[in-house]
């Protein structure tokens, strides 16, 4: 022992390249995390009461808009198709939002009881869960404020078309949050101002879309595979992105998108080929690591499109680490945007209503209302 402690007393750090070495290969594996990381939402503005909608909430980018917008003081609806992820991950955020909370000495409220998040059922691949969730939140609340279409799916099969009858990427990604966004919009429009968000990829730049028939649900269909199906749904939102802001004009409401950018630790990887071998793993997580942002880092430029009050007059544009970026060719084509959103009106009008049933809306109210007085009368009567 005496002799190693000796070693290292006479060692000359510069009599070898090796520290020098180590240090410089330290200082750019920083350096290239720090940019490949991005920029953060560069306010920290608070949107206190505001009601917020965020589809895939429960993990991933959705949980980090949640969990980000809930300690800015909105009220925070998660819209999951799993209700026990949902539920988890509510109370997680409304945890790890009341850890960091202060309070007084003398006050006994739990501090997560202050933060208002909570988890609704919503699957997008099903377009009647998608009225269902639309006229409960209707009935529920008398505006929204701000919609996150976050939810997504990628590697899907693309052999086994949807319930509603159509491609699995096109129906989660694109055709399923269009509904939603039609079906919210009269109580967006209630909002002072009204923020949609949709978010997109950067694999929109490899999309391959047809003029005569953007949303490839004709007869002539092309077979898509699983990475040009999701290309193809993320060009059609940031397309009609473009054209339903043109639609809103005159209102007070706002829709742009966004790219997470390369993100990693999310599930939509889970499906995919390079994931399928623990090999594969092992060799790709450094990389992985170094190269891609997590899930916190990919949710910035959503959040500043749900808080920052210097976007409040900008809308159809596509963001990229929480700035204005250029989309590729077709995402600027006006005539496809344009032809692209009509047949959109026209497939979903084949199958389902673009608007909220006002009679379903009142049974919801009818059912809430019956079951608070029921509750209460419960509480009556066991307090006798």
């Amino acid at each position: 022992m005496e002799r190693l402690l000796t070693i290292f007393e006479n060692a000359d750090p510069f009599s070898t390249w090796w520290p020098t070495i180590a240090a410089v290969v330290v200082g750019i594996v920083i350096t290239v995390r720090t940019i490949m990381s991005g920029q953060r939402c560069p306010n920290d503005n608070q949107i206190k009461e505001q009601i917020v909608v965020v589809t895939g909430g429960s993990s991933g980018i959705g949980f980090e808009i949640a969990k980000a917008l809930g300690a800015r003081g909105g009220r925070i609806i998660l819209a999951c198709r799993n209700m026990t992820q949902g539920e988890r991950a509510a109370a997680i955020i409304k945890r790890e939002l009341g850890c960091h909370t202060p309070t007084s000495s003398g006050d006994n409220t739990n501090p997560a009881e202050r933060y208002f998040v909570e988890a609704r059922h919503l699957d997008l691949s099903c377009l009647h869960s998608v009225h269902q969730f639309a006229s409960r939140l209707m009935a529920e609340f008398e505006r929204i404020d701000v919609l996150v279409n976050n939810a997504g799916v990628v590697f899907g099969d693309t052999r086994m078309p949807t319930a509603d009858g159509f491609e699995q990427h096109c129906q989660v990604n694109y055709l399923a949050p269009f509904l939603l966004t039609q079906l919210l919009l009269p109580h967006l429009k209630r909002s002072e101002q009204g923020r949609i968000i949709f978010v997109s990829a950067h694999a929109h730049q490899a999309a391959k879309i047809d003029f005569d028939d953007p949303l490839n649900v004709g007869t002539w269909a092309v077979k898509f595979h699983a990475r040009d199906a999701f290309a193809h749904s993320k060009l059609a939102v940031i397309l009609a992105t473009r054209w339903l802001a043109r639609e809103l004009k005159d209102t007070p409401v706002t829709v742009n998108c966004c790219t997470p950018g390369l993100v990693r630790g999310t599930r939509h990887l889970r499906n995919s080929p390079l994931m399928s071998a623990i090999c594969v793993k092992v060799i790709t997580y450094p990389w992985m690591w170094l190269f891609m942002k997590n899930a916190f880092e990919g949710a910035q430029s959503a959040i500043r499109l749900a808080t920052d009050p210097q976007l409040k007059q900008v809308t159809g544009e596509y963001f990229n680490d929480c700035e204005i970026a250029a989309t590729s060719e077709a995402g600027q084509d006006k005539e496809l945007a344009k032809k692209l959103y009509m047949q959109t009106i026209k497939t979903l009008q084949r199958v389902t209503k673009l608007t909220v049933d006002k009679e379903a809306c009142t049974m919801d109210t009818d059912t809430a209302t019956k079951g608070q007085k029921g509750g209460a009368q419960l509480q009556l009567e066991n307090g006798n």
